[in-house]
């Protein structure tokens, strides 16, 4: 693989752009000139040798992707992910705008944390990283944080990722103040008292494991909280790594009433179930866990008609040496940002045919777009040149020994998928290609 090719212009010739912000689906060719979309071959300035010419047939030139729920785990973590290295695996996943959740050591709850995430990035990134913030003082749910000076500080969302606030009217003063700075709600949906000491889903392979379950009512009951509130303060609240059918029929009833609710999608949550612990893998171990098969078909139909909107990868990387232990005393979580584009592909467009390819791609980038009001996730004249370039046939085994990330802990080591990014370009560079 190759990356940072220091070029003036690009022209992609002969792809297939699906760009569902200008709903343009066509073949044609894309034009690249000083960072930006621009018009037509005549409006590049660079001399000839400095043009760079891609053949792009039978490939999909699509948006630089977007993935709204990514840790990177610094500052604090470094020895789980770094944002250079995440920023690598965003890169080689296809990915040129990734959001980070606030769960480092400072916690991400105030100005100078988000501006030294903000610095940081721009230091050593190769794609766009863009910082939430905080909902609660070091994410214990109990004081809000400085919601109004964490937006000037430029976070685009807030969420207690990782956590949940139990105290309603905390996170009804929450959804309050961040209506009034004009930034979304994140949540993880985890009812503490219905979860208890829950590790994995609470049904048969719980019971026959002997490990301690987490009902799906756990995650059901902050949702129906989450649309309450929604339509109490008329604001956006949406529900992140959504997991169970319940989920999705509050969020389904919730949209048609025009309730600001959304929710997310992670591949793991459809592409695996809870019989995949019986072995006690703990890169298996998930926040929220692994659920049964009605599950993942209630969330497979919940993609296909539009209740979940945005598909993301909760990219949680973590040691060799945090996850080799006993199943209960491992961390949740896995690695996803190399391997959802592929695991999406491969099941929601090859296999269930759920989607198509081009309402995959808005999954990624106007959806996420609108959610968080940011200007990406488009091809339009003038835009940042950040392009994806996918090729959906493209047969590939995940080799885990090959990620760009940290870490290791990924369940999908040796699986074959059909379709994969070939090509990542931010800012009118190439920041990886296969």
């Amino acid at each position: 693989m190759r990356r940072n090719f220091d070029v003036s212009a690009i022209i992609i010739r002969d792809g297939h752009i699906i760009d569902p912000a200008n709903k343009r689906d066509e073949m044609a060719d894309l034009y690249i000139g000083d960072g930006k979309i621009i018009g037509s071959q005549n409006d590049i300035e660079s001399p000839k040798s400095e043009i760079e010419e891609i053949d792009a047939s039978n490939l999909i030139v699509a948006p630089g992707l977007i993935d709204v729920h990514v840790h990177l785990r610094e500052p604090g973590f470094a020895h789980k992910e770094t944002i250079e290295s995440g920023a690598r695996a965003a890169a080689a996943g296809g990915f040129t705008t990734v959001v980070c959740m606030p769960n480092t050591s400072p916690t991400a709850d105030n100005p100078s944390t988000i501006a030294w995430i903000k610095d940081r990035a721009a230091a050593v990134a190769c794609v766009n990283v863009l910082p939430t913030g905080a909902i609660s003082r070091n994410l214990a749910g109990e004081e809000l944080a400085p919601i109004g000076s964490l937006a000037q500080a430029g976070v685009v969302a807030i969420t207690d990722d990782g956590h949940c606030i139990q105290n309603h009217e905390v996170m009804r003063r929450a959804v309050e103040y961040a209506r009034m700075v004009g930034v979304p709600v994140l949540d993880h949906c985890q009812d503490y008292n219905l979860v208890g000491n829950g590790v994995v889903h609470e049904g048969y392979w719980s019971t026959l494991l002997g490990l301690p379950g987490w009902p799906a009512a756990g995650e059901e009951a902050i949702v129906m909280r989450n649309i309450l509130l929604a339509e109490l303060c008329d604001h956006q609240i949406h529900c992140q790594h959504v997991s169970a059918a319940g989920s999705v029929r509050l969020i389904r009833e919730a949209r048609k009433r025009g309730t600001k609710i959304s929710g997310e999608v992670c591949p793991h949550h459809i592409a695996l179930t809870d019989e995949a612990i019986q072995n006690f893998d703990t890169n298996c171990k998930m926040n929220p866990p692994l659920r049964s098969q009605t599950d993942v078909d209630a969330l497979m139909e919940g993609i296909g008609d539009g209740t979940l909107s945005i598909l993301c990868s909760d990219h949680a990387p973590h040691a060799d040496f945090e996850k080799e232990v006993e199943f209960d005393a491992a961390p949740f979580g896995i690695v996803g940002l190399e391997t959802q584009l592929g695991l999406f592909i491969d099941l929601l467009v090859h296999k269930r045919h759920k989607i198509d390819i081009a309402r995959l791609i808005a999954m990624y980038t106007i959806e996420p777009a609108r959610l968080l009001k940011i200007d990406a996730g488009t091809l339009s004249i003038g835009a940042r040149a950040d392009v994806t370039l996918i090729d959906p046939e493209l047969e590939w085994t995940v080799r885990i020994d090959q990620f760009e990330s940290a870490s290791r802990n990924s369940p999908f080591n040796g699986w074959k998928l059909k379709g994969r990014a070939v090509q990542t370009i931010t800012g009118g560079k190439t920041v990886w290609k296969l």
